[in-house]
């Protein structure tokens, strides 16, 4: 029988070493983010997102679902210390306006200890797609550059130019139970834009796609391509080609309802 392990590595498509170094995080890095998508939509479903390891664990990669950074960053930590990786969990705030040292938790993140410290991050959606060393700079990751600066006790990552946010965090280390309460606020708030609108992300080797409400965007080096979903049927299809996340009609016809009426209630609203 297939163990979980194998099967995670299965499931992202990886056959490469296992040796816990820096080139098999780089790749272990690419082929989750490359394979396994960025999605809210349970949250759409009134399916809660339990902080529970095990849960995680069955719905990335027995379910072959997505998820958000609690799920996607779990699911990478745990694979990654069954290798051997020294893994610590950080907690950071997104898109903070200011320097204030203020912990909200509302983003996990994670801390890779090689040869020096590696951030690693599989569930910002659209962030990097291999980690970036722990030090102070401007890094390229294909067309797209990030920025990291360190401020007394604070880090900044600043995300490419084709997302409007990025994070602060320190280096304290923190457990999975620690992010109880963004996760569940995140979820139940109506102030949540996890809560306003569905959202999807998933690398591809040429860019980054999104399925943000009706409106799929597809960054490359070349352009900026975006399109209004018209119909249910394009809106699953787009889910089960361009996301791997082929859903049962009963749960894409309760997604749609609600991504068509917001999108047009934005419309009217313009």
């Amino acid at each position: 029988m297939m163990t979980l392990l194998a099967a995670y590595l299965d499931r992202i498509g990886y056959t490469g070493t296992l040796q816990p170094d820096l080139a098999t995080l780089t790749a272990l890095h690419r082929a989750h983010l490359l394979a396994i998508p960025y999605e809210n939509l349970n949250i759409h479903l009134g399916q809660y997102l339990a902080l529970d390891e095990a849960a995680m664990l069955e719905k990335i990669i027995v379910q072959r679902r997505g998820g958000w950074c609690y799920e996607m960053n779990g699911v990478f930590a745990w694979a990654l210390r069954q290798l051997g990786f020294g893994v610590t969990l950080l907690a950071s705030n997104v898109g903070r306006q200011s320097n204030q040292d203020v912990e909200d938790h509302d983003h996990l993140i994670l801390r890779v200890d090689l040869d020096q410290p590696y951030l690693a991050d599989v569930g910002f959606g659209n962030g990097f797609l291999e980690p970036l060393p722990l030090l102070e700079g401007l890094y390229q990751r294909g067309f797209l550059s990030y920025l990291l600066e360190h401020h007394e006790q604070r880090w900044y990552f600043h995300n490419h130019a084709y997302a409007t946010v990025g994070y602060d965090f320190t280096l304290e280390p923190f457990n999975l139970p620690d992010f109880s309460i963004p996760c569940h606020t995140l979820q139940t708030s109506p102030d949540s834009g996890f809560v306003r609108t569905t959202v999807c992300h998933r690398f591809v080797p040429d860019g980054i796609i999104t399925l943000k409400g009706a409106v799929l965007r597809t960054v490359t080096a070349e352009s900026i391509e975006e399109q209004v979903v018209h119909s249910q049927a394009a809106y699953a299809a787009i889910l089960a080609q361009q996301f791997d996340l082929p859903l049962p009609p009963d749960d894409i016809e309760t997604l749609w309802t609600g991504v068509w009426q917001r999108h047009q209630a934005w419309v009217a609203a313009q």
